[in-house]
């Protein structure tokens, strides 16, 4: 066996924890029963890892079966990688191709081949139909890198790409033409989407997460905030009228439901001051740019306990509660001719 095969099972077993180990290694599929069955696997992890790639020799394991061992890794743990959403779209009239999965194998191994010799692609399907591609990354004249893989999951007859954010320029290119080959798509584009959590990323583009949040038709923002102006300012906060109508309108809101997982919504301001040119410090000229990120290890979560607790005035900013209905958590605010918040729901 190679020794850069033996090397990389070597580290990918010793990232894997004890607890997980003997399931890992059974979905692996390298090894008979009685192999499985003759690892020692309360050995220190030095040792454990040293016993798997002997038996990895013993079984002539080649770098795609490193590779495999890699992503079941990581997708038990997917949540350790930044994901980025991408969206592929259709030329009008071309909405009704049959999809298979060995053709799509088969077009993206040779899109990618034909611009890349030193490429390393390996394929693994899961039982939620996730299609998870691992690509390690070479030169013309060096090998591939299987320490800095991108990491690809699609599923079948949907537009949507998830890619690890780890991804040079070149290759990204590299990756969306033979993505659009292998999926019969014409253009590709990213929907300013990210997050750890690549289940909430899911649930949020396929409709998954608690249907109150897209459907639910809100009053206007004059309506609601006049709604909370007519509670008698003198009842205290504890007053359980008030608490209702706080309620009801978070709900509508952010639903009654659990909500997508994201750790961070960011948003780009960009606008130019309007000053008297005696003034001689602003002028119009000059953009006014700011960057402004909300984070948390839950945000929506934590953006939905806000007015409950007493901490901001309810309704919030529909900057805030339109992240799961625009399927976007990056957003860029620009200065129009007409109005304001390019790319925004309605103020």
């Amino acid at each position: 066996m190679d020794e850069i095969v033996a090397e990389y099972i070597r580290r990918t077993v010793l990232r894997i924890p004890r607890s997980e180990m003997g399931r890992m290694l059974t979905t692996w599929g390298v090894f008979s029963e009685n192999q499985l069955q003759s690892i020692n696997l309360h050995q220190i992890k030095d040792k454990l890892s040293q016993e798997v790639v002997q038996l990895c020799e013993e079984n002539g394991a080649t770098i795609k079966h490193a590779a495999n061992l890699d992503i079941i890794y990581n997708y038990t743990y997917r949540d350790k990688k930044v994901w980025t959403v991408y969206k592929m779209t259709k030329e009008d009239g071309d909405e009704n191709v049959v999809f298979n999965w060995v053709d799509f194998k088969n077009r993206f191994k040779a899109s990618l081949r034909l611009l890349l010799k030193n490429v390393t692609i390996t394929f693994k399907k899961f039982e939620d139909n996730s299609m998870w591609i691992r690509i390690a990354w070479g030169t013309q004249f060096k090998k591939p890198n299987q320490y800095k893989p991108t990491y690809v999951v699609y599923h079948s007859q949907t537009p949507y790409v998830f890619i690890s954010h780890s991804i040079f320029k070149n290759c990204r290119v590299l990756l969306f033409q033979a993505l659009l080959a292998a999926a019969n798509y014409s253009d590709i584009h990213e929907m300013d989407l990210r997050s750890r959590c690549l289940d909430s990323l899911k649930d949020i583009v396929f409709k998954r997460y608690n249907q109150n949040v897209e459907t639910f038709n809100p009053q206007p923002l004059q309506e609601r905030n006049s709604t909370l102006e007519n509670v008698d300012p003198r009842i205290i906060q504890e007053d359980k009228n008030k608490k209702e109508t706080i309620r009801k309108i978070n709900e509508e809101d952010f639903g009654n439901g659990s909500l997508p997982k994201l750790q961070y919504a960011q948003y780009k301001l960009e606008t130019v001051f309007k000053s008297k040119p005696e003034m001689g410090i602003l002028n119009d000229k000059e953009p006014f740019r700011c960057l402004v990120t909300f984070s948390s290890p839950h945000l929506l979560e934590a953006l939905k306990s806000l007015a409950p607790a007493g901490l901001a005035t309810a309704p919030l900013s529909r900057l805030l509660t339109c992240i799961v209905p625009e399927a976007k958590n990056s957003f860029k605010i620009t200065e129009k001719k007409s109005g304001f918040s390019h790319g925004l729901p309605d103020q």
